[in-house]
């Protein structure tokens, strides 16, 4: 399938409140054209977060994120900001309001757990998992899905600023990897915060964005991206890596087996993975074919059995590409030394 199973947002959340903001964001201008947004969670983009999803702007059952890439699924209905597994997620990621505003809905209480490992009717119309909804003035709102059960630190009606904490990063809902997923309406309609204007026939980013100019600069489109890279002692499965905690060799009689995850490659994209000796001999490599269909992530691991002696001593080297049309689109090192 061309992407994990993703969250599922049409729903607003349940609950009561006002959506009348008290003075935030009360003004007559458009605020989708003056209205800019923080980034809505408390990691650094490239280094402990990367964007999985964006908006669908394609009207047909296939999709398209806002340059016109695969970095979407069909009716995907925000902006998916993902963490790199789920040690991250225990050690807390806090989700921030993108906005001033006012808080007109809120749940919690939902399990955070897999939807692979439950009966998806458990979250029916709960799809969102344990969320919040921020009313900007102007018929406006974000929404903030998938948050940690027991996270969530505004009650309704509360005065928002911008960049407060209102709750943690999850696994709630109906998703199978922890992340923040991050809607913006303007009233009933869903709205693409990095091509608000456009639409689904606008040309491929072109437009401004309602991010803050930083943000915006932080949140460059990336046609691919790594998510995961390591070392460990053993074979690897999916699941392991997205548990985290991995833990690196450290004796010279231990396997080295190098590890890395990448998400939203496309079609006719090759891998290419080598791990080195310090002496620069390879010691195990990985020349993949070109793929078949998009891939929301892709995980390859390669290694060695230590030999009788034991490891020499030195720096060991991986080194992951990914080619695209025959350059490299992604490319990463990193090194272990014993």
């Amino acid at each position: 399938m061309r992407r994990l199973i993703g969250t599922i947002l049409m729903l607003l959340l349940a609950g009561a409140g006002s959506s009348q903001p008290s003075g935030a964001q009360s003004q007559s201008n458009d605020p989708i054209k003056t209205l800019k947004f923080t980034l809505p969670v408390d990691c650094e983009i490239g280094r402990t977060c990367e964007v999985q999803n964006y908006v669908d702007r394609d009207p047909t059952t296939a999709a398209k994120d806002y340059m016109c890439g695969s970095a979407s699924y069909n009716d995907h209905s925000g902006v998916d900001f993902r963490i790199p597994d789920m040690a991250a997620q225990r050690r807390g990621v806090d989700v921030l309001a993108a906005a001033p505003g006012r808080v007109s809905r809120v749940r919690d209480g939902v399990a955070d757990v897999s939807v692979k490992l439950i009966d998806r009717s458990t979250i029916e119309g709960r799809e969102c998992g344990n969320g919040v909804v921020i009313d900007h003035g102007g018929g406006l709102t974000t929404q903030y899905c998938h948050m940690a059960n027991g996270s969530i630190v505004v009650p309704v009606g509360a005065e928002i600023r911008a960049g407060q904490k209102i709750g943690q990063v999850g696994l709630s809902g109906n998703t199978e990897y922890p992340h923040l997923h991050f809607t913006v309406r303007s009233g009933q309609t869903n709205i693409d915060p990095f091509a608000p204007l456009g639409g689904n026939g606008n040309a491929c980013g072109s437009g401004s964005s309602m991010w803050k100019s930083d943000v915006a600069a932080a949140l460059s489109y990336k046609p691919g991206t790594i998510l995961n890279v390591g070392f460990a002692t053993s074979a690897l499965t999916m699941e392991q890596v997205e548990a985290g905690n991995i833990v690196s060799p450290t004796r010279a009689t231990q396997p080295i087996v190098a590890y890395v995850r990448a998400i939203n490659l496309r079609v006719g994209d090759v891998q290419q993975f080598t791990l080195k000796a310090p002496d620069g001999a390879i010691l195990a490599s990985h020349a993949g074919t070109p793929m078949t269909s998009n891939q929301a992530q892709r995980f390859v691991f390669i290694g060695k059995k230590a030999p009788p002696s034991g490891w020499p001593k030195g720096k060991y080297s991986a080194e992951y590409v990914v080619l695209r049309a025959g350059r490299p689109l992604l490319r990463r090192q990193f090194d272990l030394r014993l």
